[in-house]
């Protein structure tokens, strides 16, 4: 659907004058993410600015049985938010207002068009934060969407953690709440968690409760290098194994770090690194660096570097956020096919130095990242996007490294989503009838088939 109709479109610019558009250069904006998957942009775009505008954009785009993709800072990496169906993208990003602040109970509701980073600015001096960081200044809304997780999780957890309450409005353009402030309940079927990685397929978030939590007493961040890429990642399956609270323990390869330096004009040490961060009290923190540091040394690890002022914090957390734009500049023109499997802590070395042998025999341009306190890593196969030879060749790559996560009692996907890149991979791990429940589920809340369609799974029949 490349056009929207007459009626429909000019009941969408009646309704929202210029919040409404048909021009290609929004369109064009507003149908590309940072996936390898190139289709058409949405026939038109639609800005909303309260919950009143998404109720009445989706009950117009359903009374025409037209899709609506919902879309926020255009950060997701699957293809969430192509308009595979063409449609209509409906922009939540100016509804972007912290509702309301309960500091006492350890409580924000905000809007879906607030980013983490906006977030943060406003509670720190409640002496608040908000923890969950997958890297990119994403939007609340799309971090709910897609399950969001990031550096912080090992310690904090994911969205589905962090997420209270919801107010959704329905495909039928109708708003309903899930969950309370309160910190649990066991009223009803859970319909936060279903919202919370549905990947807009379910309906539109408009307001978001979440938990904040204090500020710690004492934040420092350290480096320690390693010779061998085995010996980085046993120290982090130890240290998980042992119980230490740990906030961040991040993997950067050797090769990335190169890159990374390259990129963002750091000189770190070009080895196979961990980056950590803990936090504490005082007392606490000393604690924990200490055990961390004694692991290490069984492991062939050097004495750490310290980052204990914050913005030498700031600085190393930037180069590593920086760590994707680092890669895909370092080969101009590229894509970069991103991977995101996750497994128990036990296998996390089995499967990650296995996948390591296979790209390195490949020739494959790639890097490698991960969270792997979760058990969770990110290769990046850097391909040109024009030769589809060296696509498939990525592509194998990725089914190679997610059968063999899978096998390991692991998933596809540790915080990126489905979208369109993982459908063939959810079949895989969740099994034909955990797959009809979950078409059963799309069928009954959204029969028209209109919200975010050919995502997550395809429709039978």
């Amino acid at each position: 659907m490349t056009e929207l109709s007459p009626d429909l479109a000019s009941a969408l610019q009646a309704r929202f004058g210029v919040r409404f558009s048909q021009g290609m250069a929004v369109r064009e904006q507003h149908g590309r993410d940072e996936s390898i998957f190139k289709v058409p942009p949405p026939a038109a775009v639609v800005f909303a600015e309260s919950t009143q505008d998404v109720q009445d954009a989706v009950r117009l785009c359903a009374a025409h049985r037209v899709p609506v993709i919902a879309y926020g800072a255009g950060s997701s990496v699957e293809g969430h938010l192509l308009a595979v169906q063409g449609g209509v993208s409906l922009d939540v990003s100016r509804m972007n207002h912290i509702l309301a602040v309960n500091a006492e109970d350890l409580t924000v509701t905000v809007q879906p068009g607030v980013t983490r980073e906006q977030l943060n600015e406003h509670v720190r001096h409640a002496g608040l934060f908000f923890p969950i960081d997958p890297g990119a200044n994403a939007s609340l809304g799309g971090m709910c969407a897609t399950r969001a997780s990031g550096t912080n999780a090992v310690r904090y957890g994911t969205m589905r953690d962090n997420a209270l309450a919801l107010q959704v409005v329905t495909p039928q353009g109708e708003v309903i709440r899930t969950g309370t402030r309160a910190k649990k309940s066991s009223a009803g079927y859970d319909l936060t968690r279903l919202y919370v990685g549905s990947e807009g397929t379910l309906g539109v978030i408009t307001e978001i409760t979440l938990r904040l939590y204090p500020l710690p007493e004492a934040v420092t961040a350290a480096i320690c290098t390693f010779a061998s890429l085995q010996d980085a990642v046993q120290t982090v399956i130890k240290t998980i194994q042992l119980g230490v609270p740990i906030a961040r323990v991040e993997l950067i390869d050797a090769h990335s770090v190169s890159l990374i330096n390259a990129y963002s004009k750091t000189s770190l040490r070009q080895a196979h690194m961990l980056l950590m961060e803990f936090h504490g009290s005082p007392a606490s923190v000393r604690e924990q660096a200490e055990t961390v540091q004694a692991i290490a040394h069984e492991h062939q690890g050097n004495d750490f570097e310290w980052a204990s002022a914050p913005e030498e914090r700031r600085r190393l957390w930037a180069a590593r956020h920086n760590a994707y734009f680092a890669a895909v500049s370092s080969r101009p023109g590229c894509r970069s096919i991103s991977t995101d499997v996750c497994v128990p802590i036990s296998r996390l070395a089995d499967c990650l130095l296995q996948s390591v042998d296979e790209v390195n025999a490949s020739g494959i341009p790639y890097f490698l990242v991960g969270h792997v306190g979760d058990g969770n890593f990110h290769f990046g196969y850097l391909i040109d996007p024009d030769d589809a030879s060296e696509r498939e060749r990525a592509e194998q790559l990725n089914r190679q490294l997610v059968a063999r996560a899978i096998g390991m009692g692991g998933t596809c996907s540790g915080e990126h989503g489905v979208g369109l890149h993982k459908m063939d991979f959810l079949e895989q791990e969740a099994g034909e009838g955990a797959l009809d429940v979950m078409r059963a589920i799309k069928q009954a809340l959204d029969p028209l088939n209109i919200m975010n369609p050919s995502k997550i799974f395809r429709l039978q029949g």
